[in-house]
């Protein structure tokens, strides 16, 4: 039996009630694609409790939590406590998904870079990567992030990146990671797809931001973490290598950028 490559969903939304009905088939349904690890996302920090709940009922779960941009304005506003008291939990293992987006929630931008500051300095604290989520907001997110790495330097993803050039090659200026998406993967994507290939393979993730953004054949219906090789394969043929490569650079790529996951896998 050929052995299939592994790979790591860096991104996705176990908790949402999409998966409710079926999580550990779904989580097995990833497994058996390939996909060794998953890092579930809490984007409201008082879900926390349930996010963590399942990271510790399946082994290949890991979590992240933050305030996401969209709910900054609604949720109470994250403190740098709240965020390092999460963080002692062996599997939390990043610092998101925050930042900023001005494309429905324009009108919080205030409140929005209030709380993307404290989450970067939560980042710094711990160590952890800060997960980015970024859309229409290329200026300040590159403004933010490059003043902020200058106060302190921090680690840094920009998750289902689908932004500018510019913010590419200001957040790759830093260090940071790019993480490919099913976007990466639709045929109008062109563009997107000529970003992904001009940046060093040594900085890309995978992910699939699941329940949404499936990929082909999936496109449509909803996404879950097994589609990843979906989106690994198209990454896989812009850099213009053999999937197994590929596969095992994107793991290569999160165990550097996510060293506590990678971590606790090698202390288990």
């Amino acid at each position: 039996m050929t052995h299939v490559p592994e790979i790591t969903d860096s991104h996705c939304h176990l908790d949402f009630p999409d998966f409710a009905d079926e999580l550990p088939a779904v989580i097995d349904r990833a497994v058996q694609a390939g996909v060794s690890r998953m890092v579930t996302i809490c984007t409201r920090l008082r879900q926390a409790p349930q996010v963590r709940a399942i990271a510790e009922a399946h082994d290949p779960v890991f979590w992240a939590a933050a305030t996401h941009p969209m709910s900054a304005a609604q949720e109470p506003m994250a403190t740098l406590a709240d965020l390092l008291d999460l963080a002692q939990h062996p599997k939390f293992v990043g610092i998101g998904e925050t930042g900023l987006d001005y494309h429905y929630t324009a009108e919080s931008m205030d409140v929005q870079q209030e709380s993307l500051r404290i989450h970067i300095e939560a980042a710094r604290q711990t160590g952890l990567p800060l997960i980015i989520h970024s859309r229409d907001a290329d200026d300040d997110m590159a403004r933010i992030l490059a003043a902020e790495y200058d106060a302190g330097a921090f680690s840094c993803v920009l998750h289902c990146f689908s932004s500018s050039p510019e913010l590419a090659r200001a957040a790759l200026d830093l260090g940071f990671y790019l993480s490919m998406s099913g976007i990466a993967t639709f045929p109008k994507s062109g563009e997107l797809r000529d970003i992904f290939a001009a940046a060093p393979v040594s900085r890309i993730l995978v992910e699939t931001d699941a329940p949404y953004l499936a990929p082909p054949p999936h496109r449509g219906r909803r996404n879950e973490p097994a589609y990843t090789r979906h989106t690994a394969h198209v990454g896989a043929q812009l850099f213009d290598m053999d999937y197994r490569d590929f596969a095992a650079q994107t793991q290569t790529n999160f165990d550097r950028l996510f060293k506590k996951a990678a971590a606790w896998e090698a202390s288990t």
